[in-house]
């Protein structure tokens, strides 16, 4: 290979985890806008993240740029520069603020203008065309839910992605194509003013152009309003109102009579039904319902239930709803997958009794309660005769509903033994009904909106998301949708990555106003559009297996995340949605939607379905990073997003973990892999493992392509290398205030930079040494350098070290003590006069940080040590947060960084240790430095600027 002059990219050096991952951990909560609520998709990637990676990716480090930035100090400071703008970007919130959108596509622009010896222009659309011309595009060859190519089009450069399953395809088409196609077109609908958008109300109303998708999504909206006008005039009887005029029973709180909603009515909400299988008692024949809680809402100073009632005439259970649990079971399905209980005659069943009834066709389906809107409140209304009847006479037209037979795999039901065979079981008939009208009113909207003025491609356009609202209700129209009763609403089929069978049911309706109703689900459609970003490159998406086919023909950057073995069954759960999508989009997308159902022999999954699953994985994946190494550009870094298991796998008598699996294939591929950075999407407060990973959603390996030409290795050479280098990868880690909990999986990427660099390294016998081996050797030496830190510390903070180690904070023999002390020589009166042990009764113990005194006064205190620095700050962040642990930074003078380096350490011994408890205090300090040291640096002690000022440059 070509030696090609480069420069280290920001993620190959430092990125600012910290807001990433926040702003990461805090996208769960984003609803409204996102584009994961365009159409689902399983794993996606965190868009913050996506676009964090591809930025740093594609942005110079300053210690790479002497030429601009001579000094250390410069450097820092134009890294740090470069950190803030990151941390400004990754904010939900600032996803579409232009002016800093420009900031960083300058940026980005300023780079790849370094490289080519050229100067980069300054005014945004020069900016954007520039980056059309100049930069390399991002290409995601497992493109998924589309997170990565979106955030690469949000940052000016032109995106492209692939993915062998045709749903993911359309929703990429959907977010990175066809916005861009039409950007800045306004709509065709007549009710749309064509010179411009009316936003706000009232005085503060104003008429803005059409940009972006926004013509796009106010046609969305439209012809999705035009859609439930035409299927209410077809269907609307299927969905009566609840008549509220009929006597409620005495011991019934939920309507009562003489309030204003007696005698009138009422829209529904919902419909809850529960499964029924015949009670095998001759003298009962009841048809038990299964249910996992008679409970309906758990809304405080609102609950509801629903109490059973054995009518003894026609032995049959009816339900009537109440506002106390009063004589209400629990549930009738047993816990454990043990079976159920009738409710008549208290028989009880085993599950394999249920899945024999199911199979033979005789499960059936009782409704249990009407949900009902109220006066801004739910109507829980017992389940009317009238309410029954109408919710059986709808028939669905055969020739219409997905005939398409299931896959029986274990994250399907079609896979347990019910006799759920077909995709059209998992509907009742009237919510077949329901999705079989909207979807064959798609061919008459399409032809509207031609006639309203739109060539065919725009018209297509629309169609597609009108689509993809037609997939989403899917998800809401189902027998498998659960009520929320700690919410109230209908959840959707999918709240995990599989269907299981689901014995208490809701049923939607799609002509409400609340939960999983149509205009619900054109609005969510809608708001991404207006979401996306405006004044953006082209954006393409390719159906591609990326085994055998990279659409990569410009060298470009390769961002992506690869599959996890059989973690996720995509073109299994997938089929749930392209047996609906495939009919209405065939026309417009022949290509895509040729196949009967999603491609599945070619999927790279480890699937039962395939012989040798795992080894047939690990093959293709191999495969496919040769690929990509053979085609991606050689002046930037490519960066693979793991889904990180700690998960051990035995095979042959040799135990292995994928993570292993991963670093193996990179480097078996031609990759130096030089830099592993965790992101995470779950709280640092949920430290329940100690694992250097265990919170990592995802790792972030970063390569380049290795030299052919690259040498051989010794393991010495290799160990000596490791001693000389990670010691300042490690300081500069710890300098931008990476988390404890973060620091031992960062520190795997330098060090598998120095292993990878090597065409191989070998042993003393002359075998190459494995990567679990070269992993082996990277934590030792990270777990010496850590301890190698202490030598800096005082002699009592030594001793403290050592005894945490061995005893944490519980107490432990006094003569063990002593030995340590004298080692470390100190003395038992000093370490109690130092306020960090307690000793009595021939025993010794640290004192824990809540223990300490709070008055404590580090410029006052004769004999300080750097152990009760860190368990003063714990003590008071937890106490008085980030701006309390500030004032008492302040006053700690240049022994502030030793304690940070302590903290560090700590952490280390408490995850060895599994300490999960002790380990939060350590984490959380690291992880609020940054802050603490900026609050710090605003108190007005001139005495303190120097050590601020290096405490500062570290967020």
């Amino acid at each position: 290979m070509e030696h090609i002059k480069r420069r280290k990219k920001l993620i190959e050096v430092a990125l600012p985890l910290d807001a990433i991952n926040a702003a990461s951990a805090r996208e769960k909560s984003i609803r409204h806008g996102h584009p994961s609520t365009l159409h689902l998709w399983w794993a996606r990637r965190p868009l913050a993240a996506c676009r964090a990676v591809i930025f740093a990716s594609l942005v110079d480090d300053p210690g790479d740029c002497a030429d601009e930035f001579p000094s250390e100090d410069a450097q820092r400071a134009e890294r740090q520069r470069l950190h803030d703008l990151i941390r400004r970007i990754v904010v939900w919130e600032n996803s579409n603020d232009v002016n800093l959108l420009a900031e960083a596509r300058y940026e980005i622009a300023r780079s790849v203008a370094r490289g080519k010896g050229e100067t980069a222009p300054t005014e945004p659309a020069a900016v954007l065309a520039y980056l059309n011309r100049q930069a390399q595009p991002i290409y995601d060859p497992f493109a998924g839910g589309g997170s990565i190519p979106l955030e690469a089009q949000r940052l000016g450069l032109r995106a492209i992605g692939s993915d062998l399953n045709p749903v993911a395809v359309l929703i990429n088409k959907a977010m990175i194509e066809i916005p861009s196609q039409f950007a800045g077109k306004p709509p065709v609908n007549p009710d749309a003013d064509p010179l411009g958008l009316t936003v706000g109300k009232g005085k503060r109303a104003a008429q803005v152009p059409w940009r972006g998708a926004a013509g796009l999504a106010d046609d969305v909206r439209y012809y999705g309003r035009k859609m439930r006008e035409m299927a209410w005039e077809r269907i609307g009887h299927l969905y009566p109102k609840a008549k509220l005029d009929r006597p409620m029973r005495a011991n019934s709180n939920t309507v009562r009579m003489g309030s204003p909603i007696c005698g009138g009515e009422a829209t529904v909400i919902a419909w809850l039904w529960a499964r029924t299988v015949p009670c095998p008692n001759p003298a009962c024949g009841v048809a038990m319902p299964l249910m996992t809680t008679f409970q309906v809402s758990k809304k405080k100073d609102k609950e509801h239930w629903m109490r059973p009632v054995v009518e003894s005439e026609n032995r049959q259970v009816s339900f009537v709803m109440q506002d106390s649990p009063q004589d209400v079971p629990e549930r009738t399905v047993i816990r454990g997958g043990k079976g159920a209980v009738c409710l008549a005659c208290t028989e009880a069943v085993t599950h394999a009794y249920i899945r024999q009834q199911s199979t033979a066709g005789n499960m059936g389906a009782v409704m249990t309660c009407v949900v009902a809107e109220g006066d801004r409140k739910r109507l829980f209304l017992s389940p009317s005769a009238e309410q029954m009847r109408v919710a059986f006479s709808g028939k669905p037209n055969k020739s219409s509903i997905p005939w398409q037979k299931m896959p029986t795999t274990a994250y399907l039901v079609s896979g347990r033994g019910y006799g759920i065979t077909h995709w059209h079981q998992l509907f009742t008939d009237r919510q077949l009904v329901a999705l079989t009208t909207f979807s064959d009113l798609l061919p008459d909207i399409r032809a509207r909106i031609v006639q309203d003025g739109a060539d065919e491609a725009y018209a297509s356009a629309v169609s597609t998301y009108l689509a993809l609202a037609v997939g989403r209700t899917a998800n809401g129209w189902s027998s498998y949708n659960l009520w929320q009763n700690l919410g109230d609403f209908v959840a959707q089929v999918f709240v995990r990555q599989a269907i299981s069978i689901v014995w208490d049911f809701a049923e939607a309706n799609p002509f409400s106003s609340s939960t999983q109703n149509w205009l619900g689900q054109i609005e969510w459609v809608s708001k991404v559009l207006d979401y996306l970003p405006r004044d953006v490159n082209a954006g393409a998406s390719y159906q591609a297996d990326a085994a055998t086919t990279i659409h990569a023909d410009k060298a470009p950057v390769i961002v992506t995340g690869p599959p996890y073995y059989d973690n996720i069954g995509y073109a299994d759960l997938s089929d749930f949605f392209y047996v609906w999508l495939r009919p209405l989009l065939r026309d417009i997308y022949p290509d895509l939607f040729a196949g009967i159902m999603t491609p599945k022999q070619e999927e790279m999954i480890a699937a039962p379905r395939f012989d040798n699953a795992k080894e047939r994985f690990e093959a293709l994946l191999g495969q496919t990073l040769r690929r990509l190494h053979a085609r991606c550009s050689p002046e930037f870094p490519s960066s693979i997003f793991y889904a990180y298991k700690q998960q051990e796998e035995e095979r042959d008598g040799v135990t292995s973990t994928g993570w292993e699996t991963m670093l193996t294939a990179l480097v078996n591929a031609g990759f130096q892999i030089v830099g592993t950075w965790p992101i995470r999407t779950e709280s640092t407060s949920r430290l329940n493992a100690q694992a250097a990973n265990a919170l990592a959603s995802s790792v972030v390996l970063v390569c380049r392509p290795r030299p052919s030409d690259t040498p051989l290795a010794t393991r010495r050479e290799f160990v000596d290398a490791l001693k000389e280098e990670l010691p300042a990868a490690l300081r500069s880690m710890q300098a931008g205030s990476i988390a404890p909990v973060d620091l031992a999986q960062a520190a795997i990427g330098p060090g598998m930079a120095i292993y990878s660099r090597f065409a191989r390294v070998l042993d003393v016998s002359g075998r190459a040494l494995t990567v679990r081996a070269a992993l082996a050797l990277i934590n030792q030496t990270l777990d010496e350098m850590l301890a190698e830190q202490e030598g800096d510390f005082d002699a009592d903070t030594r001793f403290a070290v050592a005894w945490f180690e061995q005893a944490g904070f519980e107490a432990d023999e006094f003569g063990v003590a002593e030995t340590l002390i004298t080692a470390k020589n100190t003395s038992d009166a000093g370490l109690i006069e130092a306020g960090i042990v307690e000793s009595g009764s021939g025993k010794m113990r640290l004192l824990r940080p809540h223990e300490l005194p709070d008055d404590w006064d580090p410029e006052t205190d004769t004999r300080r040590t750097v152990w009760e620095m860190v368990h003063h700050l714990i003590r008071v962040h937890d106490q008085s947060g980030e701006q309390g642990a500030a004032e008492l930074l302040a006053k700690l003078g240049a022994d502030a960084e030793s304690a940070r380096e302590l903290a560090y350490r700590l952490y280390r011994i408490c995850e060895g240790k599994q300490r999960a408890q002790e380990a939060l205090g350590y984490n959380a300090l690291v992880q609020s430095w940054p802050e603490i040291a900026r609050l710090a640096q605003e108190r007005p002690q001139v005495e303190q600027a120097t050590l601020l000022d290096r405490a500062g440059t570290t967020q």
